[in-house]
């Protein structure tokens, strides 16, 4: 009796944060694939609101009770990680069809490069279909409730950044409301 292979996929991303929808595509991920890797990347032409440090942290917390969801850094060529870490596939998430043609062309790209490396394509749950990191950072910038939109935990780290006036480049709006911050009640 041949002994069958964990088949693991390679969920790459800035994850800058991690939202509702990205935890969504790795917990559908999770029902094809034996495991999922997290890997949140360092070599990106985005400039994060967070460290790769705190992303990392903040997607592990995130995934605390999915033991088969492993977040690990990374740097360098994706497909290569993939074939580092016994990756059979790519797992890339497409919200709208704007999504695609780059999405395609990373693919095509990648299999030349590791021809044993499928990339897998899941389309967004309908409710993430409007989310993304930059338009959770836009809002919560602007103070607005993003409640359910991440998890708690980002939530929060969103709101003491902003609060503390800790903003980067890359964040879409770069000071504070003009009322300030509001504490939920």
């Amino acid at each position: 009796m041949e002994k069958t292979r964990m088949k693991t996929a390679l969920y790459p991303g800035t994850f800058d944060p991690i939202t509702n929808g990205h935890l969504g595509l790795v917990r559908r991920g999770l029902d094809v694939f034996d495991q999922v890797i997290v890997a949140v990347a360092d070599n990106t032409p985005k400039r994060p609101l967070f460290t790769q440090e705190e992303r990392v942290a903040m997607a592990r917390e995130a995934l605390a009770g999915e033991p088969r969801a492993v977040v690990e850094p990374f740097s360098g060529l994706t497909v290569e990680y993939a074939a580092q870490r016994g990756a059979c596939a790519i797992l890339r998430g497409l919200r709208a069809v704007s999504d695609f043609e780059y999405e395609f062309q990373l693919a095509l790209m990648n299999r030349r490069l590791q021809r044993r490396i499928q990339t897998v394509f899941l389309m967004t749950d309908y409710q993430w279909l409007f989310t993304s990191s930059t338009i959770v950072k836009s809002a919560a910038s602007h103070g607005a409730d993003i409640m359910g939109l991440v998890p708690e935990n980002v939530r929060l780290r969103l709101q003491e950044k902003y609060e503390l006036g800790e903003v980067r480049q890359g964040t879409p709006c770069l000071a504070p409301p003009y009322g300030g911050f509001r504490a939920k009640d």
